[in-house]
């Protein structure tokens, strides 16, 4: 990876997510870069679909774009996708890097292709009859994230894996909790219809109770993907295990803060202060340490 590939692909971790930049700094060398490339490459695939601006990131509009505009986002980074795994040049250095990225881990293809399976699922007015559907969302969208990012830090067994992708769907729920109000305004209800007690998914901001009673439901099965991806956790070398158990405090946090206010998600943005989040990083290190200890 070059100099002017590392130093984007950290730009783009550090602009975007405080919470997977403060992980990152944890991560040994081997690996940190790599992780970057990873979150750089899913976020530009994120907002080619939210903002459909041609693939550039750099180019984005308050507005979100028409459906039929992020529908044809979706087909250009498959397309782009193909041409990374055929080995094709690229001149983007987010995608050159990817690309580089995939061959040395030899990340198979079904995981990205899920994850742009998943962001179609984004196109359009989003409503989620059961939570089995949107399980399957959050795989995708998530799950295959953790998947990838073990094959990263070169763990490829079936258990172990299986555990990874159960974390991320924990964090893809937590995020939907967090970020209701915002995605109704995108004409996006990720909270099930069976969990809102309707037949039809009903919007957050007219139904504030069934809504509550929604997200804390969710949250409860968020813990149990949260608990499954911790069993996994000892799989990871040391230095790995502490930086995503520390995102994955971080993140449960978002939920225990959304407990607190009773789970009214539509009061604004849950956020984890930074000596909170000082804190479970010392938690995690801890952990950490002490799972080295009882391990044989």
């Amino acid at each position: 990876m070059t100099r002017q590939q590392q130093a984007l692909t950290q730009a783009i971790l550090a602009h975007h997510s405080k919470s997977f930049a403060l992980a990152g700094k944890l991560l040994p060398a081997w690996c940190r870069y790599d992780a970057a490339v990873l979150y750089a490459w899913c976020r530009r695939c994120d907002d080619a679909v939210d903002f459909a601006d041609e693939g550039q990131a750099s180019m984005k509009t308050s507005m979100e774009a028409p459906t039929e505009e992020r529908g044809a986002a979706v087909v250009r980074l498959r397309d782009e996708l193909s041409t990374i795994y055929a080995g094709n040049p690229q001149s983007d250095p987010v995608l050159a890097a990817f690309q580089e990225l995939v061959s040395r881990h030899q990340i198979p293809r079904v995981y990205a292709d899920e994850l742009l399976a998943g962001m179609s699922m984004d196109v359009g007015v989003v409503r989620y009859r059961t939570f089995a559907e949107l399980l399957l969302y959050c795989y995708r969208a998530a799950g295959t994230v953790g998947l990838m990012m073990a094959h990263v830090m070169k763990v490829k067994d079936p258990p172990a894996l299986r555990r990874a992708a159960d974390l991320g769907i924990a964090m893809q729920l937590t995020n939907i909790c967090r970020d209701v109000a915002e995605d109704e305004r995108r004409g996006r209800v990720y909270l099930p219809a069976e969990l809102q007690g309707s037949d039809a998914g009903l919007l957050p901001s007219q139904h504030p109770q069934s809504t509550a009673a929604a997200v804390a439901e969710l949250l409860r099965r968020a813990d149990l993907f949260y608990r499954s991806g911790d069993v996994g956790l000892r799989r990871l070398p040391w230095r790995c295990g502490l930086a995503i158990r520390a995102a994955r405090f971080i993140y449960a946090e978002i939920g225990a803060v959304i407990a607190r206010r009773g789970f009214d998600v539509l009061a604004g943005r849950a956020v984890v202060p930074r000596m909170r989040k000082a804190w479970l990083v010392l938690r995690a290190l801890i952990q950490t340490l002490g799972a080295q200890v009882v391990t044989p």
